[in-house]
């Protein structure tokens, strides 16, 4: 097995696919580290343990993702479609096509860069304005203030890889996951520049994320409650809802979570005001 195979582990159940992205020699044989292809993790693997998959083949736990992202992808079309049919409507007794609308910006940094391009074709899909940046959990709080000032998004996804250290007691210590403590600094450097949680909107974490510490670090909504795997496209899901509400709107929680892959095992946050603006009137030129 090599670099870019696609394989299943064994004891696992085959229950996860993943893609080789490193092969080291270790004192106990050849060690191969595995990302997720659809869950935002990272993990390390023998070759005893390992099955290579053939191109057109999926695990059975990948196909069951894959109807879910369809059906939440369906279900976001089919529901802006029925409310842009009911403004039509509504608009007619005043004048025809003379409002328009505008989503919020999303700025999405990720420390992945073959997620964020899966995550970047799903934005596309579901017309929502977005600009992603790949940068390193590491860096993420450095440089995250230059970014946020030059794009001026109405929502920031902080996200990339995470996980918790091994037979952990404390779920709460930042010392016992990988990147928390990366995303807490990014959360914090970002509600000292705007604090405001309907000014600008956040969401931060990854797989099995310390939820608690950077929830309490500003950001509206944080992953892992459960520190269960999260999906690679559950923030987009998200914040597509809060970038289609109406401004005039708090957005309930549930509601924000609904077409999400994780839900509430996954992701949780708080109460958090719609990024969608009504315009008056529509320019003849546009």
């Amino acid at each position: 097995m090599k670099v870019g195979d696609v394989v299943v582990r064994k004891s696992y159940g085959k229950d996860i696919t993943f893609k080789i992205i490193d092969v080291k020699e270790t004192e106990e044989g050849r060690m191969y580290t595995l990302k997720g292809i659809n869950l935002r993790l990272i993990a390390d693997s023998f070759i005893d343990d390992l099955e290579l998959l053939k191109d057109e083949e999926d695990s059975d736990y990948e196909e069951v993702f894959t109807r879910k992202v369809n059906s939440s992808i369906k279900k976001i079309l089919v529901n802006r479609k029925d409310i842009k049919k009911y403004m039509r409507s509504y608009k007619t007794r005043e004048k025809k096509d003379l409002s328009f609308g505008r989503p919020g910006k999303i700025l999405h940094i990720d420390g992945d860069a073959e997620y964020l391009d899966v995550c970047l074709k799903v934005y596309k899909q579901l017309s929502l304005d977005v600009i992603g940046k790949v940068i390193s959990e590491k860096e993420q709080p450095k440089q995250i203030l230059e970014i946020v000032k030059a794009v001026k998004p109405d929502i920031v996804i902080i996200t990339g890889h995470d996980a918790m250290a091994k037979n952990i007691s404390d779920y709460i210590d930042l010392n016992n996951y990988r990147n928390s403590k990366y995303f807490v600094q990014t959360v914090n450097e970002l509600r000292n520049y705007e604090p405001g949680y309907d000014n600008l909107v956040i969401f931060a974490g990854a797989c099995q994320s310390n939820y608690e510490a950077i929830l309490d670090a500003g950001a509206n909504f944080a992953s892992s409650p459960n520190r269960i795997l999260l999906h690679c496209l559950d923030p987009v899901f998200l914040c597509e809802k809060i970038a289609y509400t109406n401004i005039e709107k708090v957005v309930p929680i549930k509601e924000a979570l609904e077409n999400t892959i994780s839900g509430s095992e996954g992701i949780g946050g708080l109460q958090t005001r719609g990024k969608y603006r009504e315009g008056f009137p529509k320019s003849q030129y546009s």
